[in-house]
């Protein structure tokens, strides 16, 4: 909960610049009051609203970036967190697909993902996303170099309420829960990872709101998930010293630079289930955040460059920050 208390005046924030932002463009746009003149004032001249485009049917339905990318798990989202969007341009009763791969590399370890999902409309989305983690050389003093983690993450998310296009001149954000079962492949580590009480296999559930500012092309996602995965679910779910599910808070915001490329940020809350079970406080987890560009040339394509801080990760082994470089590709169709 500590996390969460934290998180909440950062989002806070947030609205409150985007709203701020919102208002002063409204009052920029009030005419100041002149003096009444005898003149003749000619006819007002009639000013035509701006309003959206009418909704298209079909696979390529959806604003440019309007779906997001493909995040870490699969899911459609920011690259560490999933939003209420689903992972496609399909509208309406159409279907829509999307595949990613990802390659992320920090101080002393490396983790490369790809996977697909498949839409309905925006209402449904499952997807599928797999892990490979390498460990290099920094479990070795453990007898483990080189050590290798895999894990594969099946995803369903469903849209509860809200448009983040149509209602994106209203407050109501788009809702969506979601499901993650993730099932990790330790290889001759699973030993270790029971000995700390550990599990292989583990299940997060999550809630977004997405609130998109088309006027102000500024985006909000909040999450909250309920998980006892360690690192994502690499070191397992849960531990002998706290085994149940803790409520963990994520954020993104975006900008619109322009239609087709978003600069943005991300902080993902983690449980820090394996402090103090062994190694002293060697075995703590920090929170993940990002900062990050999205460009999407067309529909079908997008990519995304990162720099990623995941605080850190075994620090009795690896005692650095893991900061580094985040690139991923997604198609859609």
């Amino acid at each position: 909960m500590r996390c969460v208390r934290s998180f909440v005046p950062r989002l806070a924030l947030l609205l409150a610049m985007s709203l701020a932002h919102a208002l002063s463009g409204a009052q920029g746009s009030i005419p100041e009051p002149t003096e009444p003149t005898n003149q003749p004032q000619a006819p007002p001249a009639t000013v035509s609203q701006p309003t959206l485009p009418p909704p298209v049917s079909g696979h390529q339905g959806k604003l440019l970036l309007a779906s997001g990318v493909s995040s870490i798990d699969g899911t459609a989202g920011g690259g560490l967190t999933p939003w209420a969007m689903t992972g496609s341009y399909a509208t309406g009763d159409s279907f829509g697909a999307s595949a990613y791969l990802t390659r992320a590399v920090v101080q002393d370890y490396a983790l490369t993902g790809y996977g697909a999902a498949v839409a309905w409309g925006d209402r449904v989305e499952v997807s599928i996303g797999r892990q490979d983690f390498h460990t290099g050389q920094s479990i070795a003093p453990l007898g483990f170099p080189g050590l290798r983690l895999k894990q594969t993450i099946v995803g369903l998310k469903v849209r509860l309420a809200g448009d983040a296009i149509l209602d994106s001149d209203r407050l109501m954000p788009q809702i969506a829960v979601g499901i993650q079962y993730k099932d990790l492949d330790a290889a001759n580590f699973a030993p270790v990872l029971r000995s700390l009480g550990a599990r292989t296999q583990g299940t997060d559930f999550y809630v977004s709101a997405t609130k998109l500012f088309l006027a102000q092309s500024v985006l909000l996602n909040g999450t909250l998930r309920a998980t006892r995965a360690n690192q994502n679910g690499l070191l397992g779910f849960g531990s002998s010293r706290q085994d149940d599910y803790r409520l963990q808070a994520e954020m993104s915001a975006a900008l619109l630079l322009r239609k087709d490329v978003a600069l943005g940020i991300e902080y993902r809350c983690k449980p820090d289930n394996l402090n103090g079970v062994a190694f002293g406080r060697g075995l703590r987890e920090d929170d993940w955040k990002d900062a990050f560009i999205a460009w999407t040339p067309a529909k079908w394509v997008s990519l995304t460059l990162a720099y990623v801080d995941l605080g850190h990760i075994v620090p009795a082994l690896t005692p650095k920050r893991q900061t580094g470089t985040y690139v991923s590709a997604q198609f859609s169709y």
